[in-house]
């Protein structure tokens, strides 16, 4: 078995991206902490972390990895229809608290969202490095969003939910027209899902 480099948290550092396994694709490191310092330093290499409440930090950094391009979003003739009827109000930075909370508790699969996790993002926002994306309904509900990281010209995508048809859909068209008016060129979404693949 491949050991893994061991990450002290009172040493700012990563390996290269190049040395992520192959298999889990993309697992690079243990350990550490989830400091702004550290996060910043990650995104910047293109390393993120992932893992669950029993786990350890793991860092990743996949090869291919799942990117969509602001001006290259595809949006379906269904979506189009949902976003011409203007059903859901965007803003941004609104509440960033809720979007983090929701996005944690509302996957079914389980979430890697800890409690660390959201404070450690949470200081990010205040910090004015970590965004969010809201999405409100005709009743002021708050009812789809996602939250990332932007550093240089790169949005990192962290997670995103739903609670009404498309919402989510609305949301990641909205930052794609945002991030392209500021020009920025990527969109990391670090791991693939079909509701991804279908958009870009």
């Amino acid at each position: 078995m491949t050991s893994l480099p061991w990450i002290d948290p009172d040493h700012l550092w990563f390996p290269p991206p190049e040395q992520a396994l192959d298999d889990p694709d993309g697992l690079l490191a243990v350990g550490g902490d989830l400091s702004p310092e550290r996060l910043i330093l990650a995104y910047s290499n293109g390393i993120f972390p992932w893992f669950s409440e029993e786990q350890p930090i793991l860092w990743w950094s996949p090869n291919p990895r799942c990117v969509l391009f602001p001006d290259e979003i595809h949006v379906s003739r269904s979506l189009r229809r949902t976003l011409n009827r203007q059903l859901f109000r965007v803003t941004a930075d609104r509440n960033f608290r809720q979007v983090i909370r929701l996005c944690a508790i509302t996957r079914d699969e389980g979430t890697w969202i800890t409690d660390d996790m959201e404070a450690s993002y949470t200081r990010l926002h205040d910090m004015g490095i970590a965004h969010s994306i809201e999405a409100w309904n005709a009743e002021d509900e708050l009812v789809g969003g996602m939250y990332g990281v932007a550093l240089g010209r790169c949005f990192f995508g962290e997670s995103m939910f739903s609670l009404e048809t498309n919402a989510s859909k609305v949301v990641m068209v909205h930052l794609a027209n945002q991030l392209r008016q500021w020009g920025f060129v990527l969109i990391d979404c670090q791991v693939e899902s079909d509701h991804l693949l279908r958009m870009g």
